[in-house]
This record gives C-alpha cells, structure tokens and sequence, in this order.
C-alpha cells in the first residue's frame, strides 16, 4: 500500500516553468503536464495563480517536499511568489489539516486544470496544427543541413591530420637546427675562447718581462730612446692584453639576449607544444673554459693596476701620451665611465678635504702648537693647550699660518684642476677605432657633467660652506680675510693664471668664466665685508674733515686726505677687474657725501659775493675754505683716468666731475661779482675830461682817479678775496680763472677807452697813463701770459697817436680788434658813435659787444655810417672791409650742393 507521500506524488505532477521556449510566441509559458509539455498563455496563469496554485509554478517545486510540508502541516514554500498571493485560512497554512481534505482538492484542482487546457487547445488548435505542420517541414531541412555538417568535420578532420604532421616534423626540425647551431656556436667560442687564451698568456708574459730590469736597462750607456720604445711596447701591450680579456669576458659571459631563431621561424600559436632553447650554453658551464678563469682574473687585476698606475703617473706628469694609452686600456676593459667618474670623485674628495683642513681653526692651532714644542733637549717640554682663537700675541703667527695654509691650498687646487682638464683633453682627443666616436661622448652618457664642470661645482659647493662656517664660528677668520681680502684675491688670482694654460679660462670686467665664478661667488662674503670696511674707510675720512662744521671748515689738508683715502682704495683694487668696480662705486657714494656736506656749508647769501671791503666776509671766508677742500680733492683724483680702467675713471670721473661743479657754483657767482665791480670802476673813464688843452709846462700827470680805484681793488681783491682760496685763483695768471679776470679786465678798458669822446692831446696823454698804471697793477700776476689781450693794451697807446691816414693800415693796427679801430676813427670824427645813435650809456655799449658777436657790433658801427661821406667814413669803410675779408679766409669753403 502506498504511504500518503507517494499518493501525493502520484496525484501531482504539474510543473510549470517560467522559462520561454526559444522560437515560440513571445509570453507563452510551457507547462509539464503527464510527461506533455503545453504552453500556455500568461492570462491562463494568472487565472491558475488566482485559484492558489502558487506553490506549483515555482521554479524549485519538488513533490516530495510539498508532501512532506503536508504531512508536516507547515506551509509550503516559505516564501511567496510573484505569480500567488497568500490568502488567510488556507488549507495549506494549516497544521492540522486532514490529508484526505487535502489530495480531494488536488484532484478537483487538477480536473479544473485540464478542463482548462483542454478549452485552450479547442480554441488555439488550428495555430497548434499548423504550427506542426511547420515543424513537420523545417525536421527535413534540418536533416539536410545536419547531414552537410556532417561532412564538413570529416574534412576538416582529414585536412587538420594533413597539416598537424608537417608541422610537427618542421616543429622538431627546427628545434634540431637550432640545437646544431648552438653546439656549433658554442664549440666556435670554445675554439676562440682557447686561441684568445693563448695569446693572453703570450701578452701577459711579455708584460712580465717588462717589469723585470733588463740588461739594457742597467747599462748606464743605453739611450733614453731605447727605454721610451719599450715604454711605448709596453703600453700597447697592456692595451692589447685588456682588449683580449674583455673579449674573454664577454664569451664567458655569453650575449645578454641571443636570438629566438626557432621562435621567429615559427607562426604563433595558443601554446607552446615544445620547449625551445632560448639562449646558448654558457662557457661558464664548460670544464674547458672553467680551467682558464683564475688565470683570467688574475690577468685582469693585474692589467687594472698597471692601467690604474699609468693613470695615476700620467695625471702626476701630465703625459698626454701615457694618459692616452692608460685610456685606451680603460676603454679596452669596458670601464672607461666607472674610472673617469672614480677619478673625478677621488679629486673632489681631495680638494673639499684640503679646504675643510685648511678653514679649520683646530687643524692651524696644532701646527703652531707642534712648532712650539719641539723638545730642544731631552729634559720635559710644556706642551701648551690647544686654543680655537689666537690671542693679541700670537694673532701675527696664526695670520701667517693662514695665509701659508691658503696659499698652499690654492696650489693644490690648481694642480688638481690642471689633471682634470688633461684627462679630459685626453678623453677628447682620444676615438673609438671603430665608431670613431670620442671617449668623451660615451663617458657623458654615464656622468651627468663634464668631469671638469663637476670638480669645479664640488669645489665651488665646498668653498662656500667651508668659508660660511668658518665665518661665522670664528672671528679670527671674518677679521684675517675680509681685512685681507685684496691678498686673498691675489692668491685666487694665481689659480686662475695658472689653469688658463690649460683651458679658455677669461677673467676680465665684461666676461668672466664659469670657474671663476664659482671661486668669487664662494669668496662673495669676504667680498662685502671688505667693501663694508671700505666703505666705512672713506666716510670717515669725508666725516673727519668736514666735523668742525662752518666753525672749522674743511681746507686744502682735508681735500688731500680724502683725495689720499680714496686713491688707497682704488690702488688696493686696481688688480682685480670686478673689485676695483665695486669700490669705485663706494668712491661715488663717498665724494656725494663729501658733495652734500659742502653745500650744507657753503653760503650763497649777499656777503659771499660782496666786494664792499676792506676785508673779506666771513661768508667769504667761510667758501674759500670750502671752495679750497673741494679743488685739492678733484685735481688730485683728476688722474684716475690715466691709472685705473676705463669703467673704474668713469664711475669716479663722474663723482669728480660733481665735485668740480660744486666748485663752480662756488666761485662762478664771486667771479661775476669782481667783473662786475671791476666793469663799474673802468666805466668811470668817461667822467674824465680828456679834450682840456695841454699845458707844456706840466710834467706828465699822474694816473687817474678811477684807475687809482681801479688798481686798489685789483689788490683788494688779490689780497683780500683770492688768498681765502688756496686753488687756481691764488696761483698765477696762468690759471683759467684768473686769467679770465686779467682779460676781462684789459679787454674793458680798451673798449671803453676806445669810444672816449671827445678826446685831445691832453686826453691821449692821460689815457697813456693810466694805460701803464693798469699794467703795473696787473703786472704782478704775470701780465705776459694773457696773450692778445696784453697785446691788444699794448697796441692801444701807439693808436692814439698815429696819423688819420694810417688807421686803416694793417700794420699799425696790428693787434688790435677791427671794432676798437673803428671806434678810434669815429671818435676823431664828427660822426656819432653807435651807442650814442642807440641811446645807450657807455657801459651798456660795452655790455652789449660782449655778449655779441663781433659781426654784430661791425653792423652797428656800419648803421651809423649810412647816408654819411668824408675820409673818416672812407677809412671806416675800408676797415671793415679788411676785418670781414680776414673773417671769410679764416672760414671753411661752403660745401658743394
């Protein structure tokens, strides 16, 4: 009898998938019913779904588990579906539900469905036979279309085996050729790894004989020759051997990548069926090779130290060729990079501990204090205490161990900047036989910089720390060398004189190479400290001499004092091209101080340029002094130009010249004053009367009464004015500005002397007086070197007296301008004078031909000749005539158009 699981089991075998039949009507879902599969329509499944049957259309039904749910009383499944919707008080919910309830309503439930599809079949069953009609057709064409498929494969199959064999047999073919090369290759290197072994041994043996002293060598009668050619064998044989060892080396070692011969010949493929042989076989595995690796190695160290040691002496001697051939050996060995780049390391750990020794206070302090106790005698010696910072006593000998450890730095440097630019001279001439390629192009695609450009940036980087640090832990230092620093920058001068031999080294004001760029960026703090101190040098100078203010001004010893200081410094800086520049440019900021101190004393007001007397004001006074200091300070720096470079003279040219017209604005107003006075004295000449009749028995009379005033203000102002000026004002008559007084003076007097009118024998007389009293009075200052002016007064006396006829002639009107021979010719006629036409007074005339041309004042006189006749206009005429034919000769001919 069967259990109520079976039962149930039996009774329910629907299952409804939700999974679409490919092909058929889109939303039909097939459902299993008795081994037949029917496909019915949504709309169906919603109605079975409303009828509860939920729990059958689930994707996971299993009839034992439902059966097992219901003999359970649990519900089934535990979760809802999408197509069912629980409902309260089903039979499935509850536990104690009789089963026989239970199959009843399956039975019922399964008779509703197939009543249900046997309505849709009724109603869909013309589709569902044609639908079979289709099928009936299409498992025909299939058939065919499988049959096809069928013989495909088989020949597919056939021609695959066609194929598949061939390959094969290539594959293995291959894999054998390729194996044959490699053990043909392999046995090639072998036979050459042996013949290159061979002739290692015969250098390596010729090369001891070269260490060992020959009898040609102990022969003191051999030639110098002989031992450089077997230098010179030597040296290729050291390069050969390294040749034949790299080579060893590289057939010991094998190629890096060796060709995928078997790999390129074959097509590519999913996977490998085969192994292939991806490299040759090592020599290294070969017992034949293995044999011959400490004689090897053993050559090779010993051609690295003999190339080392060649290096080494050829850097020591500067022997190009040694340099040449030790490179050459390097290049052979394949560690031509990695040498230079130790090389180039080694020099600039050289060179920064010899500068970290030389700036070490510690390292100075025990050599003087090993100089110090070196016992005399055998009895105890007092060894004293090493100190970081001399003392007052002992600060001369530690300046002097300085300066001796410096310059013996700087030797060293030298010597190791001249090896780096041999060696590297060396690697430029020096070329790949091959690839003709300079050794200086493959070492740079190692290093970063030329092996020069890196010892220089490491001593350039090692100079400046040690020099900071030094600076700043030691006072000693900062004093030694910014006071010394102009020393200090001769001793670096030696260093470049002495590398510029060996390369394109260029120091001067408009370039500078990048070496000693390097070294002053270094030295730029002693640089600023120095010209700090200078700078402070020449404002104390400029601050000693004018510290008295208006109450003691500065004189002629002040103005050489700051002439001296600045000249010192110059002097100190003249060697070097970029300093003398630095301090020239304090020396400017120095005279504008020494500038605007004097303006702030000098006095422009009424009295400075008063000539009142008897006696010199003290504002007069007061500028001379000024005026003094200012002219001993530029004449003296005036030869800057002639001693220093022409960037240093422009810079203190400039300052000089500002001194100068200080100076000027000094004297100039004074100067004007004394014309003036001087012009207002002469213009007294015409309230004399000089047509009174002569009395024959008066003697000569004496000068006159304006000349007297005029004479006595010439030594007023000789005594009293120009002596408070110790400059060109108070030397002679040669000097510009007093010259220039002299002149003025005699050229105004013979202007106004000669439009006296109306002039007579007693007025000649007169004017002849007073002519010889102003040449006395002038006398003094060297009347001879005014030139035409004193030429001119001199002529002026015989010109009174000569006869009318003779004015227009050249030869007794010598000396004299054109215009004073005109004025004489009108006074001693009736016509009217120019200024007289004009409405001027005398001195306005004679102002007025002073600040013109002399053509002008011709045209005046020729203005008041028009419309006039009679010999003295004929006279005049003529002379005009003359005076303008001399002024075009003395003109350049007019250019051509």
């Amino acid at each position: 009898m069967s259990s109520p699981a079976g039962i149930v089991a039996n009774a329910v075998d629907i299952r409804i998938t939700k999974a679409a039949v490919a092909g058929k009507e889109p939303g039909l879902i097939g459902v299993h019913y008795f081994g037949h599969t029917l496909y019915l329509n949504a709309l169906v499944l919603i109605h079975i779904s409303m009828m509860d049957y939920s729990p059958f259309v689930i994707a996971n039904f299993d009839i034992n588990d439902y059966a097992n749910a219901i003999l359970a009383g649990e519900p089934y499944p535990q979760h809802q579906t999408q197509f069912a919707k629980p409902r309260t008080g089903a039979p499935l919910e509850s536990s104690k539900e009789n089963i026989s309830i239970t199959i009843s309503k399956l039975d019922s439930s399964i008779e509703n469905v197939g009543k249900q599809i046997k309505s849709l079949v009724t109603t869909h069953h013309e589709e569902l036979l044609q639908r079979a009609v289709e099928i009936n057709n299409l498992s025909g064409s299939l058939t065919s279309v499988r049959r096809s498929l069928d013989d495909i494969d088989a020949s597919s199959e056939k021609l695959r085996e066609k194929i598949r064999v061939p390959y094969r047999t290539l594959e293995t073919s291959a894999i054998r050729l390729q194996r044959t090369r490699q053990a043909s290759d392999v046995l090639r290197c072998i036979s050459r790894f042996i013949v290159l072994s061979r002739r290692l041994d015969t250098q390596m043996s010729k090369f001891a004989t070269f260490d060992k002293p020959s009898t040609a060598e102990k022969n003191l009668n051999n030639s110098k020759r002989l031992f450089t050619d077997q230098q010179d064998d030597k040296e290729r044989t050291i390069a050969k051997a390294a040749l034949v060892i790299t080579e060893l080396g590289a057939l010991l070692d094998g190629p890096e990548d060796t060709g995928d011969t078997l790999q390129n010949c074959l097509p590519e493929t999913g996977h490998r069926t085969t192994p292939t042989m991806d490299a040759l076989v090592p020599l290294r595995s070969v017992k034949a090779a293995v044999a011959y690796l400490p004689f090897i190695e053993e050559a090779r160290c010993k051609v690295t130290r003999e190339m080392e040691s060649m290096i080494m002496t050829g850097l020591s001697t500067l022997d190009q060729s040694l340099l040449a051939s030790s490179l050459q050996t390097a290049h052979n060995l394949c560690v031509l990079p990695t040498l230079v780049q130790r090389l180039s390391k080694d020099l600039c750990d050289a060179v920064e501990e010899r500068i970290r020794s030389t700036f070490d206070l510690s390292c100075i302090s025990k050599e003087l204090v090993s100089k110090e106790n070196i016992p005399s005698s055998q009895g105890l010696s007092y060894k004293s205490r090493v100190r970081t910072e001399p003392t007052n006593i002992t600060a001369p000998q530690w300046t002097g161990a300085l300066w001796a450890r410096l310059e013996s730095l700087v030797e060293e440097m030298a010597a190791c900047c001249i090896k780096v630019y041999t060696l590297e001279k060396a690697l430029k001439l020096k070329k790949d036989p091959v690839t003709q390629r300079s050794f200086i192009a493959d070492v740079m695609k190692v290093l970063e910089n030329k092996p020069s450009s890196t010892v220089w940036t490491s001593l350039g980087r090692s100079l400046e720390k040690y020099v900071r640090d030094a600076t700043k832990g030691s006072i000693f230092f900062q004093q030694t060398l910014s006071v010394g620093y102009p020393k200090l920058l001769r001793i670096f001068h030696k260093l470049f004189a002495k590398i510029a031999v060996h390369t394109d080294t260029v120091y001067t004001q408009s370039q500078q190479s990048p070496e000693t760029v390097i070294v002053l960026r270094a030295l730029s703090t002693f640089e600023d400290l120095y010209l700090s101190r200078s700078a402070t040098r020449l404002n104390e100078s400029v601050s000693q001499a004018f510290a008295g203010g208006s109450h003691a001004p500065p004189g002629s010893n002040e103005g050489v004092t700051i002439a001296r200081v600045v000249m010192n410094e110059l002097d100190s800086a003249r060697f070097d091209p970029l300093l003398i520049l630095a301090v020239a440019r304090n020396v400017g900021a120095a005279l504008d101080s020494v500038i605007m101190r004097a303006e702030g004393l000098i006095s422009s007001d009424r009295l400075a340029v008063t000539l009142l007397g008897p006696m010199a004001t003290p504002q007069q006074v007061l500028n001379g002094q000024v005026a003094t200091c200012l002219y001993y300070c530029w004449t003296n720096l005036e030869k800057v130009a002639e001693e220093h470079t022409e960037s240093a003279a422009t810079l203190v040219k400039a300052g000089v010249k500002r001194l100068h017209l200080t100076y000027d604005g000094i004297v100039d107003p004074l100067l004007m004053a004394i014309r003036r006075e001087l012009a207002s004295i002469v213009s007294k000449l015409h309230r004399v009367d000089l047509q009174k009749a002569t009395n024959p028995m008066a003697g000569m009379a004496g000068p006159s009464l304006y000349m007297k005033d005029l004479a006595d203000k010439i030594n007023y102002v000789k005594t009293q004015i120009f002596t408070n000026f110790a400059s060109d004002m108070t030397q002679s008559c040669e000097t510009p500005r007093a010259l220039s007084i002299v002149r003025y003076v005699i050229r105004n007097f013979v202007l106004h002397a000669s439009i006296a009118k109306p002039l007579g024998e007693s007025g000649k007389l007169q004017l002849t007086t007073d002519m010889m009293e102003l040449e006395f009075a002038l006398s003094k200052r060297g009347l001879e070197v005014a030139g035409e002016e004193y030429k001119m007064l001199r002529a002026m006396r015989p010109l009174l007296f000569i006869d009318t006829a003779s004015l227009a002639s050249p030869t007794h009107a010598a000396n004299l301008p054109p215009l004073v021979v005109l004025h004489h010719i009108l006074v001693r006629s009736l016509l009217p004078m120019p200024h007289i036409t004009h409405g001027w007074q005398e001195a306005e005339y004679v102002r007025w031909t002073e600040e013109h041309r002399q053509e002008d004042a011709w045209g005046l006189v020729e203005a008041a000749l028009v419309g006039k006749e009679g010999e003295f206009v004929e006279l005049a005429r003529k002379v005009l005539r003359q005076a303008r034919g001399l002024e075009r000769n003395k003109q350049p001919p007019p250019r051509l158009p």
